[in-house]
């Protein structure tokens, strides 16, 4: 008894930023991106949605599919968060993950959603899931290589502190940002209908090709055990933000697309 008292005395003492630290986008920059998505969803969509859950917002729901994480009956979800193949390869043609990966998460997800003959409980489940994969794709490390588990074995220090290149881009530059969630959606840049319909169309696998771009520019542009400081928010923050906002923007239009 006195040893788990001392153990739960120490994990009340951890940050939960600590504990959570695998997060994907980490819970500003998944919620930035629901919040954003609520933004551009149609009358219906929105209320059908709300009806499925209970008035909670897409921001609150969007860190679903990291907390249920250390569930064991979740663990063969897991993989739907990434997907990996070589740099020089394509999805196309790399051979598939057995687990599933992003892709076909994603494609589940909207299957589950536009079937009539899902219960409830499988759409609210499945569109929990949904609001955080799109968020994944568009970070551009859950689009990466196998070898160092999409930057997490790339080893890098953060103004002096080591971490990890996956870490980085899931946390430290949109911490260092120090904006809320509601801050980074109201200040998204300003967008035109015809450029919400540009950034809504192609597929699923086009935007991760987007996605797949950037990682390959940021492991063109970080060397393993460098110092990354203010240079490196300057180059990338404004790329960041973009693909929150180009998530959110995504997600609504596919969910404008189920339930309208």
């Amino acid at each position: 008894m006195k040893n788990f008292l001392t153990l739960f005395a120490l994990l009340v003492m951890i940050p939960i930023s600590v504990l959570f630290a695998n997060e994907d986008w980490g819970r500003t920059g998944h919620r930035a991106t629901g919040e954003i998505a609520e933004q551009h969803l149609s009358k219906k969509a929105k209320r059908e949605i709300t009806k499925l859950l209970n008035g909670q917002s897409l921001a609150i729901v969007s860190t679903y599919a990291d907390e249920i994480k250390s569930d064991e009956k979740y663990r063969s979800y897991g993989p739907w968060h990434y997907v990996n193949y070589p740099f020089g390869g394509s999805y196309a043609t790399h051979p598939k993950s057995e687990r599933g990966d992003l892709i076909q998460g994603i494609d589940k997800c909207v299957s589950v959603l536009k079937d009539a003959n899902s219960s409830r409980e499988d759409k609210i489940f499945h569109l929990k899931l949904l609001v955080h994969f799109v968020g994944d794709l568009h970070q551009p490390l859950h689009v990466g290589i196998a070898e160092d588990r999409g930057g997490n074995r790339f080893q890098v220090r953060w103004f002096d502190k080591g971490t990890n290149l996956h870490r980085v881009w899931d946390e430290h530059l949109i911490e260092e940002y120090n904006m809320t969630y509601t801050e980074l959606a109201e200040n998204s840049k300003s967008i035109s209908e015809k450029q919400i319909e540009f950034i809504q169309s192609g597929t699923v696998q086009d935007w991760m090709a987007e996605s797949r771009e950037i990682c390959e520019d940021v492991y063109a542009n970080t060397k393993s055990g460098e110092d990354l400081r203010y240079n490196y928010m300057y180059r990338y923050m404004d790329t960041v933000r973009s693909q929150l906002q180009k998530g959110g923007v995504r997600l609504a239009g596919i969910l404008n697309e189920i339930f309208d």
